[in-house]
């Protein structure tokens, strides 16, 4: 059943994907005047969803980060399936600057003591994202 389900998922996001092309350029129909009855078709981009809320979790505010922004460097907290170049494109879509460097770590969680007993915060993703001189974003807003 595993390589049925596999071919039939991959049928699926073919057919999605296919939907959302359709609905990228949807044609709208204007009205003449009374002495003409053809309508003439006019075709309206639709706005481009982003994934960028899916990406970037929150920012990174420790000292460590705060010392770092000095020299133009930003630290984000990502899902851990995200790779350097969707997190650089949800960067330029957020915040309308584009990256110069990603660089990407996967941090374990520390472990805590609840009373008696032990327990650990969960692991994540941090990506520091070098911008380019001159350019800054500001991130502490609302912390």
């Amino acid at each position: 059943m595993g390589l049925l389900n596999n071919f039939l998922r991959r049928k699926q996001k073919k057919e999605q994907l296919a939907k959302i092309g359709e609905k990228q350029s949807a044609p709208v129909l204007v009205a003449k005047p009374a002495g003409e009855s053809k309508a003439k078709e006019v075709k309206v981009k639709l706005a481009n969803h982003s994934l960028a809320y899916k990406i970037l979790v929150k920012p990174l505010v420790t000292e460590k980060s705060a010392i770092a922004e000095s020299k133009n460097k930003y630290s984000f907290v990502v899902v851990k399936s995200a790779n350097k170049n969707q997190i650089k494109t949800a960067i330029a879509e957020v915040y309308g600057v584009k990256p110069l460097h990603v660089n990407v770590a996967n941090m374990e969680g520390r472990r805590v003591r609840f009373g008696k007993s032990m327990g650990r915060r969960n692991d994540y993703k941090k990506a520091i994202i070098t911008l380019p001189a001159g350019k800054s974003i500001d991130i502490h807003s609302g912390v």
